[in-house]
């Protein structure tokens, strides 16, 4: 039922997707639905539950895997999100929560706390660790989760609106490449002549 509610969700947004869309597209009536299910809303969870959270919880579980290796670590969890997230349908919801969050506040706090929290803390967490190493400069680690995720949301958004009906796609392959090579730059320990940070 949840994978049937993904896929409505995606194609027509939050609002518009009504539960017995969702009954007749999973092929159950919409009373089987609503006994596991009392809301739309509590469906959307489940489809977040279901889809995202575990791939957050993949993302917690490189922490320690690259504990040692923060560029490793940071583009595990660039390419691992797109092929988890990004390039499934599940990269559909970046886009629908920007278009209906202020609708949808309970929705949006669900998403907020349960997905962009916990992922910001990871890439904030594997930035910390690299300057802490000497391997990044400091930065604002404030904001670096904002900064790394913004091009990833951009190219999942492009993919569900323009990409699919009125534009080229973008290659996520060389995109994906751009933006790792320029985040590496960007973060990079600069060193002096005689070998110091500067």
């Amino acid at each position: 039922m949840t994978a049937a509610a993904l896929s409505l969700f995606v194609e027509k947004g939050f609002a518009a997707t009504r539960l017995d869309e969702v009954a007749a597209r999973a092929g159950v009536s919409k009373g089987t639905l609503y006994l596991y299910f009392d809301s739309k809303e509590a469906l959307f969870k489940a489809v977040i539950a279901e889809g995202v959270v575990p791939a957050i919880e993949a993302g917690e579980a490189m922490l320690e895997q690259y504990a040692d290796d923060p560029r490793a670590l940071l583009h595990e969890f660039l390419y691992g999100w797109w092929e988890r997230i990004g390039n499934t349908e599940l990269g559909g919801i970046p886009k629908l929560m920007v278009s209906e969050a202020r609708n949808f506040p309970d929705v949006a706090a669900y998403y907020h706390e349960a997905v962009i929290h916990r992922g910001l803390k990871l890439i904030r967490t594997a930035v910390q660790r690299g300057v802490e190493m000497g391997v990044f400069r400091e930065v604002n680690t404030e904001l670096i989760g904002n900064v790394f995720m913004a091009p990833l949301l951009h190219l999942a958004m492009w993919r569900h609106s323009f990409g699919a009906c009125c534009a080229r796609d973008l290659d996520a392959g060389r995109f994906l490449d751009t933006w790792f090579d320029l985040l590496m730059h960007g973060l990079g320990a600069v060193r002096r002549v005689d070998g110091e940070k500067s």
